[in-house]
């Protein structure tokens, strides 16, 4: 029987072809991550009652959930959907989140930020952003519909206190997370027994970098919001970065509103409008995407995203709060 190997397979078994105890086929990189991930939730499905997968319409969500899809066709996804609507999103990207919902069938859940600052449980931050208000509703959330198992996109490349993070992440009954606490995890075995009122959160793309996650776009041909591809904007400067105007930005200073102006922008990351930061770009498709990613030397997160330059632990702090 012959074996065609893809060009990313022969430059990692041309040595050893002909080699007898080499086996036929090894699974490249991309294909150990997508293994990986599925076996993680299917794990979860088989050990929990109740899992839930974080979707917001983010690049990294979208992989989970096709990891999701892919780990049960032609069955449907056995569990719901959610997203905590900071009601500061991109409109292109609840416009996907909707789209993909409806068309994968999926049952989506939605806890609003809007509706804590309506009824007075949450208050408006100074400072206009309010990807940090999203733990006490997601909290609720996950209290609310009894959620035991919730999937999260997060990768350990982004952040420090990612990297820190378990792939199962028990959270005590509050939703908070100890970093001194946490279970070994050797020979992908994973613990997920918990007590009443706690719950683990999973993160079946620990392992993935930003690169690995646009090759793997590329290779399964997954569409997504068209802000993660080169487009105009217009932008204005701020602590470095380049946030777009709209109806969420907080007011600009003289300075700022000087720099205003309409650039080619792209997005690597998405969250809250008035503090996640585009990048001048040319990648109009998804090949130009890796190849900007390959050549950056700066995370995603650490160039675009406003609310991780609070502190050298702000992202860390939040996690033990209850954020993912």
């Amino acid at each position: 029987m012959t074996i065609d190997l893809t060009t990313e397979q022969t430059a990692e078994q041309s040595v050893g072809l002909d080699d007898p105890t080499v086996p036929a086929h090894r699974l490249s990189q991309l294909e150990a991550l997508e293994s990986e991930g599925i076996h993680i939730i299917r794990e979860v499905v088989a050990e929990f009652e109740r899992p839930v997968l974080l979707f917001s319409g983010g690049k990294d969500s979208v992989v989970m959930l096709h990891l999701a899809t892919k780990a049960f066709w032609p069955a449907p996804v056995p569990f719901p959907v959610l997203h905590v609507d900071t009601g500061h999103n991109f409109p292109e990207v609840l416009a996907y989140r909707d789209a993909t919902a409806e068309r994968l069938h999926l049952r989506l859940e939605v806890a609003s930020v809007q509706d804590y600052l309506d009824d007075g449980r949450l208050r408006e931050r100074a400072d206009g952003t309010r990807n940090p208000l999203q733990t006490q509703p997601l909290l609720d959330a996950i209290s609310g519909h009894k959620f035991d198992a919730v999937f999260g996109g997060g990768r350990r490349d982004e952040e420090k206190a990612r990297a820190k993070e378990r792939v199962f992440s028990l959270r005590d009954e509050f939703g908070q997370w100890d970093p001194r606490n946490q279970r070994p995890e050797l020979w992908n075995l994973y613990n997920g027994k918990h007590r009443p009122g706690e719950h683990v959160r999973v993160f079946p793309l620990s392992n993935w970098t930003e690169l690995d996650v646009w090759r793997y776009i590329a290779r399964e041909r997954i569409e997504l919001p068209g802000l993660y591809y080169a487009h105009e904007r217009e932008v204005f400067d701020r602590d470095g970065m380049l946030l777009a105007v709209g109806p969420y930005s907080s007011p600009r200073t003289d300075a700022e509103a000087a720099s205003l102006r309409t650039e080619q922008v792209r997005y690597r990351t998405v969250g809250d409008m008035s503090c996640t930061g585009a990048v001048l770009s040319d990648a109009t498709g998804v090949q130009d995407v890796i190849t900007e990613v390959a050549a950056t030397r700066i995370t995603e997160r650490g160039a675009t995203r406003a609310d991780d330059r609070i502190s050298e632990a702000a992202m860390e702090d939040r996690k033990k709060e209850g954020y993912f």
